[in-house]
């Protein structure tokens, strides 16, 4: 093993997935606001000018690896089609399509929101069968758009929301944040602050199901395939995960963008790097959110996801981090525990670690331009 290799997989990897404090001050990487501040309203046939606002504030909504999975279909100026592009799903990691389905349903609440403030009503219908099946008809949402009155909305929210993963408090959520979180989701909510036996179980889960994923090549290859390092590869895809996402900033995140490759993500120092981050993030916050679903049809799904999103979007007004931690959910033993510590009509369709901050970070992940994701 020469010198050269030995820095790149021993020290590299420490500064990619766990980061070094000393080297986490100064050159903040700012490539989201170069990409998207500014954003030219390109013409699409059959689409407005307000249509294609409209779409780049949906487009800010949350995915799994930041797969931005949607596409839309403009069939007339007011009949719109949601669709989940085949190509951006998560086979290995969420083969059942149901994080993809939650982040269409984060989608389209961004849509309702921007299409209100630009004084139109939205009127979705689920069109899609009642589990997603991409080999068959990938449209999942048939939207018709009612010109009204403008209404009152904050779209700062849109823009400004983000996953934080770090320096959450310990502090419990007050009883006012729980039920404000819980109105907003349809009653569809638990907290378990930490340090209950739920909150420690739930934790502990995250780390274990973690773990499996990093033992499955297909896991880590496929986490490997979104990762985006370069400035060059983020401005190329805009989408996946970056330097920026994953929180690796100054210094270190100079090293990574210009030194590493996706490909060294699959190395074992990376992948045991990884399980210290999670084990340390799992103990850090003020507990668990948790969404439950009413079942697992694509109207389901979807309905889950636009709760969590109003949810999400109000948590920087209260300053508290909400970061999903699936794993739990994503791979059969996780799902086994569930299933056996929980009645059968207890459907989680989100697990969250949540917890105050004293600063609410600016959003960094970047996203496609509307003209990338609009079919005609």
């Amino acid at each position: 093993m020469n010198r050269r290799y030995f820095l790149k997989t021993g020290a590299a990897a420490a500064v990619f997935l766990a980061g070094i404090p000393m080297l986490t001050t100064g050159c903040r990487n700012s490539l989201r606001s170069r990409l998207m501040n500014g954003q030219p309203s390109t013409e699409i046939p059959g689409l407005s000018a307000d249509g294609y606002r409209i779409l780049h504030y949906a487009s800010l909504a949350p995915s799994g690896h930041n797969s931005q999975p949607w596409f839309v279909k403009i069939n007339t100026p007011d009949h719109w089609t949601i669709g989940l592009d085949p190509d951006r799903r998560l086979p290995v990691v969420d083969k059942n399509n149901t994080e993809a389905l939650l982040s269409i349903g984060a989608f389209l609440e961004n849509l309702v929101q921007a299409a209100a403030a630009h004084g139109y009503r939205v009127h979705p219908t689920i069109i899609a069968k009642d589990r997603f099946d991409p080999d068959f008809n990938p449209d999942l949402v048939s939207l018709r758009l009612e010109k009204t009155q403008p209404e009152n909305m904050d779209l700062h929210r849109l823009t400004s929301r983000r996953t934080v993963k770090s320096h959450l408090s310990d502090r419990q959520l007050t009883p006012g944040d729980v039920n404000a979180f819980s109105r907003l989701t349809d009653g569809h909510l638990f907290y378990f602050a930490k340090g209950t036996t739920h909150a420690d179980h739930m934790a502990e889960q995250a780390v274990a199901n973690y773990i499996i994923q990093m033992e499955n090549t297909a896991a880590v290859k496929e986490m490997a395939k979104w990762t985006r390092l370069k400035d060059s590869t983020i401005k190329e895809h805009r989408d996946g995960l970056t330097p920026a996402g994953m929180e690796i900033q100054g210094f270190a995140g100079w090293y990574v963008r210009h030194v590493m490759d996706p490909v060294d993500v699959t190395g074992q120092a990376f992948i045991d790097k990884g399980i210290e981050k999670i084990q340390q993030q799992a103990k850090e916050g003020a507990g668990w959110l948790v969404i439950i679903g009413d079942g697992n049809t694509v109207s389901d799904m979807v309905a889950s996801g636009r709760r969590f999103q109003r949810m999400a979007l109000e948590a920087k007004n209260r300053m508290i981090a909400i970061h999903p931690m699936s794993q739990t959910l994503e791979e059969t033993r996780g799902q086994k525990h569930i299933t056996e510590n929980h009645s059968s009509g207890t459907i989680p369709h989100f697990m969250l670690r949540v917890g105050y901050l004293d600063k609410y970070p600016d959003p960094v992940s970047v996203r496609r331009p509307v003209t990338w994701f609009v079919k005609i």
